[in-house]
């Protein structure tokens, strides 16, 4: 009787590891916030430069309501850079500071074809990272650091660097910290757009909204992560 109680007591205890085995792993709140900040994380390498920075991209004026969207067209997209290279030196210092690893750029054209935005993704380690960057960002003559103006020949664009930089923005998406730098495309100097409260109230919304179409979609969270329920998984 001992000796069939201790086998049935053993088949019982093989049959519930089989069991296990053949059930669906389950992940702790910690794995699958690190499995979904490495699928986040591949996206830069993995989506075409096209997915990242779109031909054309909607955006709103603030306090305007229209049927239709104004349209912000793309005027080119620059070749990967590091952080240092893409970014003043005082954003520079804060994102290697906390592990930038690379740095994507493109520039955009308004719908009025007077102002212009670069937009730029800092690729980070992970959400933490993001914010910790984005707070340490400093600012000084009411400009935010951040990172620098791309030109390209023969558009309009042509002209357009730092000293034209009118405003500046950051915001979180993940591991991903999304930057630009607005300007005009005559070239102007570095002016308080805060005096003309039309302007301003103009290139906020251009470059937020196209900063911000950029963010919904890399930033976008994955789905949780699943295992399918077998052996191995």
């Amino acid at each position: 009787m001992v000796a069939l109680v201790l086998g049935l007591a053993g088949l019982a205890a093989s049959a519930a590891g089989i069991v296990v085995q053949v059930l669906p792993r389950r992940f702790s709140a910690a794995q699958q916030q690190q499995i979904m900040t490495w699928e986040s994380l591949q996206r830069w390498r993995e989506w075409p430069a096209s997915r990242i920075f779109p031909p054309t991209i909607g955006y709103q004026l603030l306090d305007y309501i229209t049927d239709r969207p104004f349209i912000a067209r793309r005027v080119g997209i620059g070749a990967e850079r590091s952080c240092a290279a893409a970014a003043d030196p005082p954003a520079a210092a804060v994102l290697d500071r906390h592990g930038c690893a690379e740095m994507l750029r493109a520039t955009y054209v308004d719908a009025t074809g007077s102002q212009l935005v670069t937009v730029g993704v800092a690729v980070m380690s992970g959400a933490a990272a993001t914010a910790a960057s984005m707070s340490a960002l400093p600012s000084a003559g009411g400009l935010r650091s951040g990172v620098l103006p791309l030109a390209f020949a023969r558009t309009l664009a042509a002209g357009f660097g730092n000293g034209e930089r009118q405003l500046s923005s950051a915001i979180p998406a993940g591991p991903y910290l999304i930057l630009a730098a607005a300007g005009f495309t005559d070239r102007r100097p570095s002016v308080p757009l805060k005096s003309d409260f039309s302007a301003n109230k103009e290139m906020q919304s251009f470059a937020f909204g196209v900063a911000d179409a950029i963010r919904s979609k890399l930033g976008a969270p994955p789905p949780p992560p699943t295992c399918p329920g077998v052996p191995g998984c």
